[in-house]
Protein backbone atom coordinates (compact mmCIF):
# COMPACT_ATOMS: atom_id res chain seq x y z
CA UNK A 1 0.00 0.00 0.00
CA UNK A 2 2.87 2.37 0.87
CA UNK A 3 4.55 1.58 -2.46
CA UNK A 4 1.34 2.30 -4.37
CA UNK A 5 0.91 5.58 -2.54
CA UNK A 6 4.52 6.59 -3.20
CA UNK A 7 4.16 5.72 -6.89
CA UNK A 8 1.00 7.77 -7.12
CA UNK A 9 2.65 10.77 -5.49
CA UNK A 10 5.66 10.48 -7.81
CA UNK A 11 3.44 10.38 -10.89
CA UNK A 12 1.45 13.38 -9.72
CA UNK A 13 4.60 15.36 -8.96
CA UNK A 14 5.86 14.65 -12.48
CA UNK A 15 2.55 15.72 -14.03
CA UNK A 16 2.54 18.82 -11.86
CA UNK A 17 6.02 19.90 -12.95
CA UNK A 18 5.39 19.17 -16.63
CA UNK A 19 2.14 21.13 -16.68
CA UNK A 20 3.12 24.28 -14.77
CA UNK A 21 3.99 26.03 -18.03
CA UNK A 22 0.37 25.59 -19.23
CA UNK A 23 -1.19 27.27 -16.19
CA UNK A 24 -0.90 30.89 -17.26
CA UNK A 25 -2.06 30.59 -20.83
CA UNK A 26 -3.68 33.67 -22.28
CA UNK A 27 -7.40 34.12 -22.63
CA UNK A 28 -8.78 33.98 -26.17
CA UNK A 29 -10.49 37.23 -27.12
CA UNK A 30 -12.84 37.50 -30.08
CA UNK A 31 -12.55 41.15 -31.03
CA UNK A 32 -14.55 43.11 -33.57
CA UNK A 33 -13.94 42.69 -37.28
CA UNK A 34 -13.44 46.10 -38.82
CA UNK A 35 -16.32 48.09 -40.22
CA UNK A 36 -18.95 45.36 -39.70
CA UNK A 37 -19.30 46.18 -35.99
CA UNK A 38 -20.63 49.44 -34.61
CA UNK A 39 -19.62 48.55 -31.04
CA UNK A 40 -16.85 46.62 -29.26
CA UNK A 41 -17.38 42.87 -29.40
CA UNK A 42 -15.28 40.99 -26.84
CA UNK A 43 -15.66 37.39 -25.73
CA UNK A 44 -13.32 35.32 -23.58
CA UNK A 45 -12.84 31.57 -23.52
CA UNK A 46 -9.84 30.38 -21.55
CA UNK A 47 -8.68 26.97 -22.66
CA UNK A 48 -8.67 24.28 -19.99
CA UNK A 49 -5.22 24.25 -18.32
CA UNK A 50 -3.32 21.06 -19.10
CA UNK A 51 -2.95 20.00 -15.47
CA UNK A 52 -6.65 20.54 -14.84
CA UNK A 53 -7.49 18.51 -17.94
CA UNK A 54 -5.26 15.63 -16.80
CA UNK A 55 -6.79 15.62 -13.31
CA UNK A 56 -10.32 15.82 -14.76
CA UNK A 57 -9.73 12.84 -17.04
CA UNK A 58 -8.21 11.01 -14.09
CA UNK A 59 -11.29 11.72 -11.99
CA UNK A 60 -13.61 10.39 -14.68
CA UNK A 61 -11.32 7.39 -15.11
CA UNK A 62 -11.54 6.51 -11.42
CA UNK A 63 -15.32 6.91 -11.48
CA UNK A 64 -15.52 4.68 -14.56
CA UNK A 65 -13.44 1.95 -12.93
CA UNK A 66 -15.64 1.97 -9.84
CA UNK A 67 -18.69 2.00 -12.14
CA UNK A 68 -17.61 -1.24 -13.80
CA UNK A 69 -16.86 -2.73 -10.39
CA UNK A 70 -20.35 -1.84 -9.15
CA UNK A 71 -21.93 -3.26 -12.32
CA UNK A 72 -20.04 -6.49 -11.64
CA UNK A 73 -21.39 -6.54 -8.08
CA UNK A 74 -24.93 -5.89 -9.34
CA UNK A 75 -24.63 -8.70 -11.86
CA UNK A 76 -23.72 -11.15 -9.06
CA UNK A 77 -26.45 -9.77 -6.74
CA UNK A 78 -23.87 -8.44 -4.28
CA UNK A 79 -25.25 -4.91 -4.66
CA UNK A 80 -28.92 -4.12 -5.12
CA UNK A 81 -29.77 -3.15 -8.70
CA UNK A 82 -32.11 -0.16 -9.13
CA UNK A 83 -31.84 0.19 -12.89
CA UNK A 84 -34.50 -0.77 -15.43
CA UNK A 85 -33.85 -4.22 -16.93
CA UNK A 86 -35.55 -6.79 -19.09
CA UNK A 87 -37.37 -9.58 -17.31
CA UNK A 88 -35.77 -13.02 -17.26
CA UNK A 89 -38.19 -14.37 -19.88
CA UNK A 90 -37.11 -11.52 -22.21
CA UNK A 91 -33.37 -12.13 -22.02
CA UNK A 92 -33.30 -13.62 -25.50
CA UNK A 93 -35.09 -10.63 -27.03
CA UNK A 94 -33.33 -7.68 -28.63
CA UNK A 95 -32.31 -5.45 -25.73
CA UNK A 96 -34.90 -2.78 -24.90
CA UNK A 97 -32.63 -0.96 -22.43
CA UNK A 98 -29.16 -0.30 -23.83
CA UNK A 99 -27.12 -1.26 -20.81
CA UNK A 100 -23.82 0.24 -21.91
CA UNK A 101 -25.41 3.51 -23.04
CA UNK A 102 -26.92 3.92 -19.57
CA UNK A 103 -23.58 3.29 -17.85
CA UNK A 104 -22.92 7.01 -17.35
CA UNK A 105 -26.39 7.62 -15.96
CA UNK A 106 -26.38 4.90 -13.33
CA UNK A 107 -22.76 5.18 -12.21
CA UNK A 108 -21.78 8.83 -12.60
CA UNK A 109 -24.90 10.96 -12.94
CA UNK A 110 -26.62 9.16 -10.07
CA UNK A 111 -23.90 10.31 -7.66
CA UNK A 112 -24.89 13.96 -8.19
CA UNK A 113 -28.52 13.55 -9.21
CA UNK A 114 -29.60 15.60 -6.19
CA UNK A 115 -28.17 18.68 -7.91
CA UNK A 116 -31.02 18.67 -10.46
CA UNK A 117 -34.82 18.50 -10.56
CA UNK A 118 -35.14 20.23 -7.21
CA UNK A 119 -38.82 21.05 -6.58
CA UNK A 120 -39.68 24.67 -5.81
CA UNK A 121 -42.93 25.90 -4.27
CA UNK A 122 -43.07 29.61 -5.11
CA UNK A 123 -42.75 32.05 -7.98
CA UNK A 124 -39.30 31.66 -9.61
CA UNK A 125 -38.44 35.34 -9.21
CA UNK A 126 -35.27 36.87 -7.78
CA UNK A 127 -35.72 34.41 -4.92
CA UNK A 128 -37.77 31.24 -4.49
CA UNK A 129 -38.77 28.70 -1.86
CA UNK A 130 -37.41 25.18 -2.19
CA UNK A 131 -38.93 21.91 -0.97
CA UNK A 132 -36.21 20.05 0.91
CA UNK A 133 -35.67 16.39 0.10
CA UNK A 134 -33.25 13.65 1.12
CA UNK A 135 -32.16 10.25 -0.17
CA UNK A 136 -31.32 7.09 1.74
CA UNK A 137 -30.23 5.07 -1.29
CA UNK A 138 -27.60 7.27 -2.94
CA UNK A 139 -29.99 9.39 -5.02
CA UNK A 140 -31.98 6.57 -6.62
CA UNK A 141 -35.09 7.80 -4.80
CA UNK A 142 -35.93 10.90 -2.79
CA UNK A 143 -38.15 11.60 0.21
CA UNK A 144 -39.52 14.99 1.22
CA UNK A 145 -38.49 16.09 4.69
CA UNK A 146 -41.45 18.43 5.13
CA UNK A 147 -39.17 21.45 5.42
CA UNK A 148 -39.20 24.41 3.03
CA UNK A 149 -36.01 26.39 2.43
CA UNK A 150 -37.09 30.03 2.20
CA UNK A 151 -35.71 32.89 0.10
CA UNK A 152 -33.13 31.05 -1.98
CA UNK A 153 -31.44 33.49 -4.39
CA UNK A 154 -32.40 32.37 -7.88
CA UNK A 155 -29.46 32.25 -10.28
CA UNK A 156 -30.84 29.45 -12.41
CA UNK A 157 -34.08 30.64 -14.05
CA UNK A 158 -34.16 32.40 -17.43
CA UNK A 159 -36.14 35.23 -15.86
CA UNK A 160 -34.08 37.91 -17.58
CA UNK A 161 -36.49 40.83 -17.23
CA UNK A 162 -38.19 39.67 -14.04
CA UNK A 163 -41.65 39.11 -15.53
CA UNK A 164 -42.01 35.72 -13.85
CA UNK A 165 -44.01 37.17 -10.96
CA UNK A 166 -47.39 36.76 -9.28
CA UNK A 167 -48.04 40.47 -8.70
CA UNK A 168 -48.18 43.45 -11.01
CA UNK A 169 -49.81 44.23 -14.34
CA UNK A 170 -48.98 40.92 -16.04
CA UNK A 171 -50.39 38.75 -13.26
CA UNK A 172 -53.51 40.91 -12.99
CA UNK A 173 -54.18 40.82 -16.74
CA UNK A 174 -53.59 37.05 -16.94
CA UNK A 175 -56.02 36.54 -14.05
CA UNK A 176 -58.74 38.58 -15.73
CA UNK A 177 -58.34 36.67 -18.99
CA UNK A 178 -58.52 33.36 -17.11
CA UNK A 179 -61.88 34.36 -15.64
CA UNK A 180 -63.20 35.46 -19.03
CA UNK A 181 -61.83 32.78 -21.36
CA UNK A 182 -60.76 29.92 -19.10
CA UNK A 183 -57.44 28.11 -19.28
CA UNK A 184 -57.66 25.66 -22.18
CA UNK A 185 -58.62 26.22 -25.83
CA UNK A 186 -59.16 22.54 -26.73
CA UNK A 187 -58.61 22.99 -30.46
CA UNK A 188 -55.98 23.86 -33.05
CA UNK A 189 -55.67 27.29 -34.65
CA UNK A 190 -57.01 25.96 -37.96
CA UNK A 191 -60.19 24.61 -36.40
CA UNK A 192 -61.94 26.30 -33.44
CA UNK A 193 -58.89 27.53 -31.53
CA UNK A 194 -58.07 30.83 -33.25
CA UNK A 195 -59.10 33.62 -30.87
CA UNK A 196 -58.80 37.39 -31.13
CA UNK A 197 -56.08 37.32 -28.48
CA UNK A 198 -53.90 35.11 -30.68
CA UNK A 199 -54.28 37.58 -33.54
CA UNK A 200 -53.45 40.49 -31.23
CA UNK A 201 -50.32 38.73 -29.98
CA UNK A 202 -49.00 38.04 -33.48
CA UNK A 203 -49.55 41.62 -34.68
CA UNK A 204 -47.83 42.95 -31.56
CA UNK A 205 -44.90 40.53 -31.98
CA UNK A 206 -44.42 41.57 -35.62
CA UNK A 207 -44.37 45.22 -34.57
CA UNK A 208 -41.91 44.48 -31.76
CA UNK A 209 -39.55 42.56 -34.06
CA UNK A 210 -39.81 45.04 -36.92
CA UNK A 211 -40.96 42.43 -39.46
CA UNK A 212 -43.95 42.12 -41.78
CA UNK A 213 -45.67 39.25 -39.98
CA UNK A 214 -45.26 36.82 -37.09
CA UNK A 215 -46.76 33.56 -35.90
CA UNK A 216 -46.98 32.19 -32.33
CA UNK A 217 -46.64 28.59 -31.20
CA UNK A 218 -47.48 26.88 -27.91
CA UNK A 219 -44.05 25.32 -27.30
CA UNK A 220 -40.62 26.85 -27.79
CA UNK A 221 -38.87 23.54 -28.53
CA UNK A 222 -41.46 22.61 -31.15
CA UNK A 223 -41.13 26.01 -32.78
CA UNK A 224 -37.72 24.87 -34.01
CA UNK A 225 -38.18 21.13 -34.33
CA UNK A 226 -41.48 21.33 -36.23
CA UNK A 227 -40.85 24.37 -38.44
CA UNK A 228 -37.39 23.67 -39.81
CA UNK A 229 -38.72 20.55 -41.61
CA UNK A 230 -41.28 22.81 -43.30
CA UNK A 231 -38.53 25.13 -44.55
CA UNK A 232 -35.96 22.60 -45.75
CA UNK A 233 -36.01 19.06 -47.11
CA UNK A 234 -34.25 16.64 -49.39
CA UNK A 235 -31.81 18.37 -51.69
CA UNK A 236 -31.29 21.23 -49.23
CA UNK A 237 -28.17 21.93 -47.17
CA UNK A 238 -28.28 23.03 -43.53
CA UNK A 239 -25.16 24.62 -42.00
CA UNK A 240 -25.44 24.39 -38.24
CA UNK A 241 -23.27 25.82 -35.46
CA UNK A 242 -21.72 22.98 -33.47
CA UNK A 243 -23.22 24.30 -30.22
CA UNK A 244 -26.77 24.80 -31.46
CA UNK A 245 -29.63 23.81 -29.16
CA UNK A 246 -31.13 20.32 -29.33
CA UNK A 247 -34.35 21.70 -30.84
CA UNK A 248 -32.42 23.08 -33.81
CA UNK A 249 -30.51 19.83 -34.19
CA UNK A 250 -33.70 17.77 -34.07
CA UNK A 251 -35.46 20.04 -36.57
CA UNK A 252 -32.54 19.77 -38.97
CA UNK A 253 -32.51 15.98 -38.70
CA UNK A 254 -36.27 15.68 -39.18
CA UNK A 255 -36.09 17.79 -42.32
CA UNK A 256 -34.14 15.15 -44.23
CA UNK A 257 -31.68 17.77 -45.43
CA UNK A 258 -27.94 17.27 -45.62
CA UNK A 259 -26.39 18.70 -42.44
CA UNK A 260 -22.89 20.08 -42.10
CA UNK A 261 -21.57 21.55 -38.88
CA UNK A 262 -19.22 24.53 -38.54
CA UNK A 263 -17.09 25.45 -35.54
CA UNK A 264 -18.77 27.58 -32.92
CA UNK A 265 -18.98 31.23 -33.97
CA UNK A 266 -16.12 30.64 -36.41
CA UNK A 267 -16.72 32.58 -39.59
CA UNK A 268 -13.76 31.03 -41.41
CA UNK A 269 -15.24 27.58 -40.85
CA UNK A 270 -18.68 28.75 -42.02
CA UNK A 271 -17.32 30.43 -45.14
CA UNK A 272 -15.35 27.32 -46.08
CA UNK A 273 -18.49 25.20 -45.91
CA UNK A 274 -20.43 27.76 -47.96
CA UNK A 275 -17.71 27.93 -50.59
CA UNK A 276 -17.41 24.15 -50.83
CA UNK A 277 -21.20 23.76 -51.02
CA UNK A 278 -21.45 26.11 -53.97
CA UNK A 279 -18.37 24.75 -55.73
CA UNK A 280 -19.23 21.04 -55.42
CA UNK A 281 -23.01 20.98 -55.09
CA UNK A 282 -24.83 17.87 -53.90
CA UNK A 283 -22.96 14.60 -53.33
CA UNK A 284 -22.64 12.26 -56.35
CA UNK A 285 -24.83 14.33 -58.71
CA UNK A 286 -23.06 17.69 -58.09
CA UNK A 287 -26.32 19.46 -58.79
CA UNK A 288 -26.76 22.82 -57.05
CA UNK A 289 -28.40 22.72 -53.64
CA UNK A 290 -32.08 23.68 -53.68
CA UNK A 291 -31.36 26.05 -50.81
CA UNK A 292 -28.70 26.59 -48.15
CA UNK A 293 -29.98 27.39 -44.65
CA UNK A 294 -27.68 28.69 -41.89
CA UNK A 295 -28.84 27.89 -38.33
CA UNK A 296 -27.48 30.02 -35.47
CA UNK A 297 -28.55 31.28 -32.03
CA UNK A 298 -28.49 34.79 -30.61
CA UNK A 299 -27.03 33.84 -27.22
CA UNK A 300 -25.67 30.36 -26.64
CA UNK A 301 -27.01 29.22 -23.30
CA UNK A 302 -24.05 27.03 -22.29
CA UNK A 303 -21.23 29.30 -23.46
CA UNK A 304 -22.68 32.74 -22.80
CA UNK A 305 -21.45 33.78 -26.24
CA UNK A 306 -23.25 36.07 -28.69
CA UNK A 307 -23.46 35.21 -32.37
CA UNK A 308 -21.21 37.28 -34.65
CA UNK A 309 -24.30 38.31 -36.56
CA UNK A 310 -22.84 41.08 -38.77
CA UNK A 311 -20.34 38.60 -40.21
CA UNK A 312 -22.97 35.87 -40.62
CA UNK A 313 -25.23 38.26 -42.53
CA UNK A 314 -22.32 39.37 -44.72
CA UNK A 315 -21.54 35.72 -45.60
CA UNK A 316 -25.21 34.95 -46.15
CA UNK A 317 -25.51 37.78 -48.66
CA UNK A 318 -22.23 36.92 -50.35
CA UNK A 319 -23.16 33.27 -50.96
CA UNK A 320 -26.94 33.73 -51.41
CA UNK A 321 -27.90 31.56 -48.42
CA UNK A 322 -30.84 31.85 -46.02
CA UNK A 323 -30.44 32.67 -42.32
CA UNK A 324 -32.46 31.14 -39.47
CA UNK A 325 -31.81 32.98 -36.19
CA UNK A 326 -32.91 31.49 -32.85
CA UNK A 327 -33.32 34.32 -30.33
CA UNK A 328 -34.61 32.23 -27.43
CA UNK A 329 -32.14 33.77 -24.97
CA UNK A 330 -31.40 37.09 -26.66
CA UNK A 331 -34.88 38.51 -27.28
CA UNK A 332 -35.67 40.91 -24.46
CA UNK A 333 -32.18 40.47 -22.99
CA UNK A 334 -30.11 42.34 -25.61
CA UNK A 335 -30.45 45.68 -27.33
CA UNK A 336 -31.37 49.10 -25.88
CA UNK A 337 -35.07 48.33 -26.43
CA UNK A 338 -34.89 44.58 -25.76
CA UNK A 339 -35.38 43.65 -29.41
CA UNK A 340 -32.59 41.09 -29.35
CA UNK A 341 -29.28 40.52 -31.06
CA UNK A 342 -30.38 42.25 -34.30
CA UNK A 343 -30.94 45.51 -32.45
CA UNK A 344 -27.84 44.89 -30.31
CA UNK A 345 -25.68 45.13 -33.45
CA UNK A 346 -27.82 47.84 -35.06
CA UNK A 347 -28.80 45.65 -38.00
CA UNK A 348 -31.87 45.56 -40.24
CA UNK A 349 -34.37 42.80 -39.28
CA UNK A 350 -35.02 42.28 -43.01
CA UNK A 351 -31.53 40.82 -43.36
CA UNK A 352 -32.61 37.83 -41.24
CA UNK A 353 -34.86 35.52 -43.25
CA UNK A 354 -36.36 33.61 -40.31
CA UNK A 355 -36.46 35.23 -36.86
CA UNK A 356 -37.32 32.68 -34.21
CA UNK A 357 -37.59 33.20 -30.47
CA UNK A 358 -39.38 32.01 -27.35
CA UNK A 359 -41.66 33.62 -24.80
CA UNK A 360 -40.34 31.40 -22.00
CA UNK A 361 -37.45 33.60 -20.87
CA UNK A 362 -37.71 37.37 -20.98
CA UNK A 363 -41.52 37.36 -21.13
CA UNK A 364 -42.07 34.98 -18.21
CA UNK A 365 -44.53 32.84 -20.17
CA UNK A 366 -44.42 29.87 -22.57
CA UNK A 367 -44.32 29.19 -26.29
CA UNK A 368 -42.39 30.56 -29.23
CA UNK A 369 -42.70 32.66 -32.37
CA UNK A 370 -41.39 32.97 -35.91
CA UNK A 371 -41.22 36.34 -37.63
CA UNK A 372 -40.32 37.39 -41.15
CA UNK A 373 -41.86 38.25 -44.47
CA UNK A 374 -45.60 37.82 -44.85
CA UNK A 375 -45.28 35.16 -47.53
CA UNK A 376 -43.03 33.11 -45.20
CA UNK A 377 -45.55 33.23 -42.35
CA UNK A 378 -48.48 32.45 -44.68
CA UNK A 379 -46.56 29.42 -45.92
CA UNK A 380 -45.89 28.18 -42.37
CA UNK A 381 -49.54 28.53 -41.39
CA UNK A 382 -50.41 25.82 -43.90
CA UNK A 383 -47.27 23.67 -43.83
CA UNK A 384 -46.01 23.68 -40.23
CA UNK A 385 -46.90 20.58 -38.19
CA UNK A 386 -46.86 22.72 -35.06
CA UNK A 387 -49.46 25.04 -36.57
CA UNK A 388 -51.73 22.36 -38.01
CA UNK A 389 -51.79 19.74 -35.26
CA UNK A 390 -50.87 21.49 -32.01
CA UNK A 391 -53.44 22.91 -29.61
CA UNK A 392 -53.61 26.70 -29.50
CA UNK A 393 -51.78 28.64 -26.82
CA UNK A 394 -53.58 29.01 -23.52
CA UNK A 395 -55.18 32.45 -23.26
CA UNK A 396 -53.72 33.39 -19.83
CA UNK A 397 -50.27 32.67 -21.29
CA UNK A 398 -51.08 34.79 -24.34
CA UNK A 399 -52.15 37.67 -22.12
CA UNK A 400 -48.96 37.38 -20.05
CA UNK A 401 -46.93 37.78 -23.25
CA UNK A 402 -49.02 40.66 -24.57
CA UNK A 403 -48.83 42.61 -21.31
CA UNK A 404 -45.10 42.06 -20.80
CA UNK A 405 -44.33 42.91 -24.45
CA UNK A 406 -46.33 46.14 -24.23
CA UNK A 407 -44.41 46.94 -21.07
CA UNK A 408 -41.08 46.39 -22.83
CA UNK A 409 -42.21 48.52 -25.79
CA UNK A 410 -43.48 51.28 -23.49
CA UNK A 411 -47.03 50.94 -24.80
CA UNK A 412 -48.35 50.62 -21.24
CA UNK A 413 -47.55 54.29 -20.66
CA UNK A 414 -44.70 53.56 -18.23
CA UNK A 415 -40.92 53.25 -18.36
CA UNK A 416 -40.89 49.98 -16.40
CA UNK A 417 -39.81 47.94 -19.40
CA UNK A 418 -36.97 50.26 -20.35
CA UNK A 419 -35.70 50.39 -16.76
CA UNK A 420 -35.71 46.58 -16.52
CA UNK A 421 -33.69 46.26 -19.72
CA UNK A 422 -31.17 48.78 -18.39
CA UNK A 423 -31.00 47.07 -14.98
CA UNK A 424 -30.37 43.69 -16.60
CA UNK A 425 -27.48 45.14 -18.61
CA UNK A 426 -26.00 46.76 -15.50
CA UNK A 427 -26.36 43.60 -13.41
CA UNK A 428 -24.73 41.53 -16.14
CA UNK A 429 -21.66 43.77 -16.46
CA UNK A 430 -21.33 44.10 -12.67
CA UNK A 431 -21.62 40.38 -11.91
CA UNK A 432 -19.16 39.39 -14.62
CA UNK A 433 -16.66 42.01 -13.45
CA UNK A 434 -16.92 40.86 -9.83
CA UNK A 435 -16.28 37.22 -10.75
CA UNK A 436 -13.21 38.16 -12.81
CA UNK A 437 -11.85 40.32 -10.00
CA UNK A 438 -12.20 37.35 -7.63
CA UNK A 439 -10.14 35.19 -9.99
CA UNK A 440 -12.83 32.88 -11.38
CA UNK A 441 -12.69 31.69 -14.97
CA UNK A 442 -15.86 32.71 -16.78
CA UNK A 443 -16.91 32.26 -20.41
CA UNK A 444 -18.82 34.33 -22.88
CA UNK A 445 -19.53 37.86 -24.00
CA UNK A 446 -19.34 40.81 -21.62
CA UNK A 447 -23.00 41.68 -22.35
CA UNK A 448 -24.44 38.16 -22.06
CA UNK A 449 -26.70 37.56 -19.02
CA UNK A 450 -25.76 33.87 -19.23
CA UNK A 451 -22.57 33.55 -17.17
CA UNK A 452 -20.79 30.16 -17.19
CA UNK A 453 -18.17 29.74 -14.41
CA UNK A 454 -15.75 26.87 -14.93
CA UNK A 455 -15.54 24.04 -12.38
CA UNK A 456 -13.75 21.44 -14.53
CA UNK A 457 -13.45 18.48 -12.16
CA UNK A 458 -16.38 16.05 -11.73
CA UNK A 459 -16.27 16.15 -7.93
CA UNK A 460 -16.83 19.91 -7.99
CA UNK A 461 -20.10 19.66 -9.93
CA UNK A 462 -22.15 18.16 -7.11
CA UNK A 463 -20.12 19.77 -4.33
CA UNK A 464 -20.57 23.30 -5.68
CA UNK A 465 -24.33 22.93 -6.15
CA UNK A 466 -24.82 21.49 -2.66
CA UNK A 467 -22.60 24.00 -0.91
CA UNK A 468 -24.27 26.93 -2.62
CA UNK A 469 -27.69 25.64 -1.61
CA UNK A 470 -26.50 25.45 2.01
CA UNK A 471 -25.84 29.17 1.68
CA UNK A 472 -29.33 29.79 0.21
CA UNK A 473 -28.18 30.25 -3.37
CA UNK A 474 -29.78 28.22 -6.15
CA UNK A 475 -27.46 27.57 -9.09
CA UNK A 476 -27.39 25.29 -12.12
CA UNK A 477 -24.37 23.02 -12.47
CA UNK A 478 -23.61 21.37 -15.80
CA UNK A 479 -21.31 18.54 -16.80
CA UNK A 480 -20.71 15.95 -19.48
CA UNK A 481 -22.47 15.14 -21.83
CA UNK A 482 -24.10 18.60 -21.86
CA UNK A 483 -20.58 20.10 -21.99
CA UNK A 484 -17.20 18.76 -23.10
CA UNK A 485 -15.88 16.28 -20.55
CA UNK A 486 -13.16 18.65 -19.28
CA UNK A 487 -15.34 21.77 -19.18
CA UNK A 488 -17.88 21.22 -16.39
CA UNK A 489 -19.31 24.47 -15.15
CA UNK A 490 -21.82 26.35 -13.05
CA UNK A 491 -24.18 28.50 -15.13
CA UNK A 492 -25.66 31.68 -13.71
CA UNK A 493 -28.58 33.52 -15.31
CA UNK A 494 -28.74 37.17 -14.32
CA UNK A 495 -32.09 38.92 -13.96
CA UNK A 496 -33.33 42.47 -13.79
CA UNK A 497 -35.08 41.38 -10.59
CA UNK A 498 -31.73 40.89 -8.84
CA UNK A 499 -30.51 43.73 -6.67
CA UNK A 500 -26.86 44.74 -6.28
CA UNK A 501 -27.02 43.54 -2.68
CA UNK A 502 -28.13 40.08 -3.83
CA UNK A 503 -25.28 39.83 -6.31
CA UNK A 504 -22.79 41.00 -3.67
CA UNK A 505 -24.11 38.37 -1.27
CA UNK A 506 -23.66 35.70 -3.93
CA UNK A 507 -20.10 36.63 -4.83
CA UNK A 508 -19.11 36.89 -1.17
CA UNK A 509 -20.37 33.38 -0.49
CA UNK A 510 -18.55 32.03 -3.55
CA UNK A 511 -15.27 32.38 -1.70
CA UNK A 512 -16.43 29.85 0.88
CA UNK A 513 -17.63 27.43 -1.78
CA UNK A 514 -15.22 27.37 -4.70
CA UNK A 515 -11.54 28.24 -4.91
CA UNK A 516 -9.77 30.02 -7.72
CA UNK A 517 -7.60 28.01 -10.07
CA UNK A 518 -4.14 27.90 -8.48
CA UNK A 519 -1.36 25.38 -8.49
CA UNK A 520 -1.66 24.29 -4.86
CA UNK A 521 -5.35 23.41 -5.19
CA UNK A 522 -4.67 21.36 -8.33
CA UNK A 523 -1.79 19.56 -6.63
CA UNK A 524 -3.94 18.69 -3.61
CA UNK A 525 -6.72 17.49 -5.89
CA UNK A 526 -4.22 15.33 -7.77
CA UNK A 527 -2.99 13.66 -4.59
CA UNK A 528 -6.45 13.17 -3.10
CA UNK A 529 -7.26 9.80 -4.76
CA UNK A 530 -4.19 8.24 -3.18
CA UNK A 531 -5.14 9.09 0.42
Amino acid sequence: MIQVKALGISVMCLLYCKCLEWENRSVYHAACNGELYSRPFIESFEETPMLVAVLTYMGYGILTIFGYLRDFMREWKIEKCHIAREREEQKDFVSLYQDFENFYTRNLYMRIRDSWNRPICSVPGATFDLVERSSNDYNWTFEYTGRVVKDVINLGSYNYLGFAENTGACATAAGEVTVKFGVGVASTRQEMGNLDKHEELEKLAASFLGVESAMAFGMGFATNSMNIPALAGKGCLILSDELNHASLVLGARLSGSTIRVFKHNNMQSLEKLLRDAIAHGQPRTHRPWKKILILVEGIYSMEGSIIRLPEVIALKKKYKAYLYLDEAHSIGALGPNGRGVVEYFGLDPKDVDVMMGTFTKSFGAAGGYIGGRKDLIDYLRTHSHSAIYATSMSLPVVEQIITSMKCIMGKDGTTIGRSRIQRLAENTVYFRRRLREMGFIIYGNNDSPVVPMMLYMPAKIGAFGREMLKRNIGVVVVGFPATPIIESRARFCISAAHTKEMLDRVTTRFLATASTSNHLDHFKAALYPFY
